[in-house]
């Protein structure tokens, strides 16, 4: 597939900071039925909505903002993105005994294919990408 013959289809959602998370994944969950992965891809999707579901928190709860999530699909990958008003880049902590959270990072980064965070001119955006079921064999 050439760049001239890529298709891609997209969705976004605001989600104010008072909205709950199940929010989120229910809109998601919605969108990858649509795409067929919830019969296909149980396993990816599973992974998706945990991501979605750590991505939202991270924007309501350490950016105290409203999130907007946006999913594109390229017919090779997912991209879910997260931006928020906070300008300031997430950081893994290192893992501790101490406390309960801390730890979304680390399960987005073992649940997607990638991930990256950069500024935007009124905060950040926190993508992750999901290769398409049919390439990966549903791995996650």
């Amino acid at each position: 597939m050439t760049e001239s013959t890529l298709r891609a289809v997209g969705w976004a959602r605001s989600l104010p900071l008072h909205s709950d998370v199940k929010t989120a994944r229910d809109w998601t969950r919605d969108h990858l039925r649509k795409l067929g992965w919830t019969t296909s891809a149980p396993q990816t999707v599973d992974a998706v909505l945990l991501t979605v579901s750590e991505l939202v928190t991270n924007a309501h709860t350490h950016a105290h903002s409203s999130a907007q999530l946006v999913m594109t699909w390229d017919e090779r990958c997912l991209h879910v993105a997260v931006h928020d008003g906070s300008a300031t880049l997430p950081a893994p902590k290192p893992p501790s005994t101490e406390r309960t959270g801390g730890r979304g990072l680390f399960l987005v980064a073992a649940l997607a294919d990638s991930w990256e965070a950069h500024r935007c001119p009124d905060g950040k955006a926190v993508i992750a990408c999901f290769r398409s079921p049919a390439m990966t064999g549903d791995r996650h």
